[in-house]
């Protein structure tokens, strides 16, 4: 039997991990990591596994270096920190392995600091390598000779996390993605054939999650829609387990800008309870667009701007993922950003530099001609170098974008143009619902209020600018003009929040207090 840790470390500050505004909202962590839990639940008996999510709680290193095995998986941002805990380790003298999708493109980064390296999945290598070791023949690297068959994969020990320390909880429904954008390693980790698991696995996921009094998940699926076909039938299951369980669940995901072009699917995910979905629009400029072979988002069917106006008639909040930098960018690019974001409503926009991640054909073709930084941790934020404006103007003109999108009057007038004047009906197969359980209706509307008046007060406790605790107040009371939805407004108090964090760490970029981090 093995004493076996797994560790999560934590990130760097960055748009996703809401560092800012979790201790005042009385949180640890964004959302658990799926690998852990699953990796977990992998381990046949008797060995003991024990997670750790630094983001949650501290290593303590004496404790870990005594188990048989340690294990680390982690993303790009997570980099330094995966270095540091594995020098300490390798001092203690663990057994050390490492996996993850950073590993999985960049092999030799732990090289005399890891005993082992995952490449890619290990729903299959993992237990390989627990049965190797066991027989004191293990080896250096595992990868699988074939992607998960995903009906196989078992539900994750969402037990052995702390989940009352997470603001979100995280379910995986497929792996993979159909599209060949060049800058991304989606299809190097995972494919471009979508591969879905089955309704009963999901319906199990979602029991446990309950279990752990998590209503509020983040679908973390590559792209959730990658088979149309496929996650139709999901939906209508997931549909069912709604209603059953009385709607427990709200719902964001990842999806692809084509979602706009089948109303059926649309509809399914508002019915579903899919309030908000994350996608990579990249950049207004179609030219960069068909230079990163992002043609979805080119298609015929209606520009991107009225895509996502059709994504949020069909009752979804978009968020977006856009990239500066491509070739075809020049200085224009950065107005030509706010402009679009103005535009399309979007509220919430995770920007970032170009940034060539190895084994990506970005990569490649940038290393051909000459325009790949070296540095680990460069001063400019990419390892990318534009064809057509400096790096300082690049970098310069990123830190300006994200200041200008959370300004306050800029952030909080896209979101009153989407939901006070674009009229979002947010909820509204909750509220269909409603209409024939009026309990039900009472008793979810009390608590998102008690939910509400309790994140707003911490929020007035906890946030030290008064200029903001100004301004969230008065747009929190304009909201109450036009409804008295105890869910729309917990929905805005949310805002607030995400608003205080990408706002701190904008100011803090523009004030030279912090720098764009490389890979974020």
């Amino acid at each position: 039997m093995a004493d076996i840790v797994l560790i999560n470390p934590r990130f760097e500050i960055s748009f996703w991990g809401l560092e800012h505004v979790l201790p005042i909202m009385g949180k640890r962590a964004n959302m658990p990591v799926g690998s852990l839990p699953l990796l977990a639940a992998l381990t046949p008996a008797p060995h003991q596994v024990t997670l750790i999510d630094e983001n949650v709680e501290a290593i303590d290193f004496e404790r870990v270096a005594r188990a048989d095995i340690v294990g680390l998986t982690g993303q790009i941002v997570q980099r330094f920190r995966m270095r540091e805990i594995l020098a300490e380790l390798k001092d203690r003298g663990a057994c050390t392995i490492v996996g993850g999708s950073w590993v999985s493109v960049q092999e030799d980064y732990f090289e005399g600091l890891a005993d082992v390296i995952f490449v890619g999945e290990a729903d299959e290598s993992w237990p390989r390598f627990l049965r190797e070791w066991e027989q004191g023949r293990h080896q250096g690297r595992y990868q699988q000779a074939q992607q998960t068959d995903m009906s196989t994969v078992p539900t994750p020990r969402f037990d052995l996390l702390k989940m009352q320390h997470y603001l979100f909880g995280s379910v995986q429904f497929s792996r993979g993605c159909p599209f060949k954008c060049e800058f991304c390693d989606i299809p190097i980790n995972f494919g471009h054939r979508p591969r879905l698991k089955t309704s009963a696995q999901m319906m199990a996921e979602l029991d446990a999650l309950r279990a752990q009094n998590t209503d509020i998940v983040f679908i973390v699926d590559d792209n959730l829609i990658g088979n149309k076909k496929a996650i139709k039938v999901l939906l209508r299951d997931l549909i069912d387990y709604q209603r059953d369980h009385g709607y427990f669940f709200h719902f964001f995901t990842d999806t692809s800008l084509d979602l706009a072009e089948d109303a059926e699917l649309m509809d399914l995910m508002a019915q579903a309870n899919i309030v908000a979905v994350f996608i990579g629009i990249e950049s207004p400029n179609e030219d960069s667009l068909r230079e990163t072979k992002k043609f979805q988002n080119v298609r015929a069917g209606g520009s991107m701007l009225e895509k996502v106006w059709r994504i949020q008639e069909a009752g979804m909040e978009v968020m977006s993922g856009m990239i500066l930098g491509f070739d075809h960018d020049n200085a224009g690019i950065f107005e030509a950003q706010l402009e679009f974001m103005t535009r399309a409503r979007i509220v919430d926009t995770s920007v970032g530099m170009l940034y060539a991640i190895p084994k990506t054909p970005l990569h490649a073709r940038l290393a051909a001609e000459g325009r790949l930084d070296p540095q680990d941790d460069s001063e400019f934020g990419t390892n990318a170098i534009p064809l057509k404006m400096s790096r300082e103007e690049l970098r310069d003109g990123y830190i300006k974008v994200i200041s200008d999108l959370y300004e306050p009057k800029a952030f909080f007038g896209r979101l009153e143009d989407l939901v006070l004047h674009g009229h979002l009906d947010y909820g509204r197969a909750v509220r269909r619902y409603w209409r024939g359980h009026p309990r039900a209706w009472f008793k979810t509307q009390a608590k998102n209020l008690v939910r509400s008046l309790v994140l707003y007060q911490r929020l007035m406790w906890g946030i030290p600018e008064g200029s903001l605790r100004r301004e969230y107040r008065r747009r929190l009371g304009r909201l109450l003009q036009f409804s008295r939805n105890p869910s729309l407004f917990l929905m805005y108090v949310i805002k607030c929040g995400l608003h205080y964090h990408q706002y701190t760490r904008a100011s803090q970029m523009a004030a030279g207090v912090s720098r764009p981090l490389i890979g974020a």
